[in-house]
């Protein structure tokens, strides 16, 4: 599967939002978008005084979700059509679906410092859902599963350092549980549309595939 392989900062540039694809880095003076509040390129500062059409603000909105689930756009194009099966909002059914993704589990757990960190984390399997090794970080959770680090990873330096930040910061979801003590997670229930991305105009990504 392709995958991006450039600097994810530009990202941030490009979309004119932090998408916290760096952990620290992003809350820090370091951070690019802070440094450079302009879209990468020489003519970056111009595209500022720019009226954005109709379509410019549906293909962004689009983007910058893709790029701050860090997503390809063949599968989040595939999350898109799942969404508009289900029954309810489509909108709404395409965020719960990018939330349940594993990846953003472990990374609203704490138990990563970015979603990029956490995919990889996940594709080396130091993670278990339900007593399970699960190293697809597509992988959708659902109500009642538990995810935890697995019993040889704890051991590492990586996730002793994840759990306390865990202890001190507890879950940025309320539909998820965190118990870093013995380096797990309960997904207590699915996800409100208000504990979902507020930043986020889900009805410009549905009108841009509607067309």
């Amino acid at each position: 599967m392709a995958k991006h392989t450039g600097p994810v900062c530009k990202l941030c540039r490009r979309e004119g939002t932090k998408l916290f694809l760096k952990g620290d880095r992003c809350h820090s003076p370091k951070c690019a978008l802070d440094r450079h509040p302009y879209p990468p390129g020489v003519h970056g500062k111009s595209t500022l005084r720019r009226k954005a059409s109709d379509y410019s603000m549906h293909l962004r909105e689009k983007q910058k979700v893709k790029r701050m689930y860090f997503l390809m756009e063949r599968q989040f194009k595939k999350y898109y059509e799942m969404a508009d099966k289900k029954k309810g909002v489509t909108g709404t059914n395409l965020l719960e679906f990018l939330e349940r993704r594993l990846d953003n589990i472990v990374f609203k757990l704490n138990f990563a410092p970015s979603r990029p960190s956490a995919r990889q984390l996940v594709n080396h399997g130091h993670f278990s859902v339900n007593g399970r090794l699960v190293n697809i970080p597509s992988y959708l959770v659902k109500e009642g599963d538990i995810i935890e680090v697995k019993e040889p990873s704890r051991k590492s330096s990586i996730f002793k350092v994840a759990m306390e930040i865990a202890k001190q910061n507890g879950t940025s979801a309320e539909w998820l549980d965190v118990d870093p003590d013995k380096f797990k997670g309960t997904v207590k229930r699915m996800p409100s549309r208000e504990e979902m991305p507020l930043d986020i105009q889900e009805n410009l990504i549905v009108e841009f595939y509607s067309k």
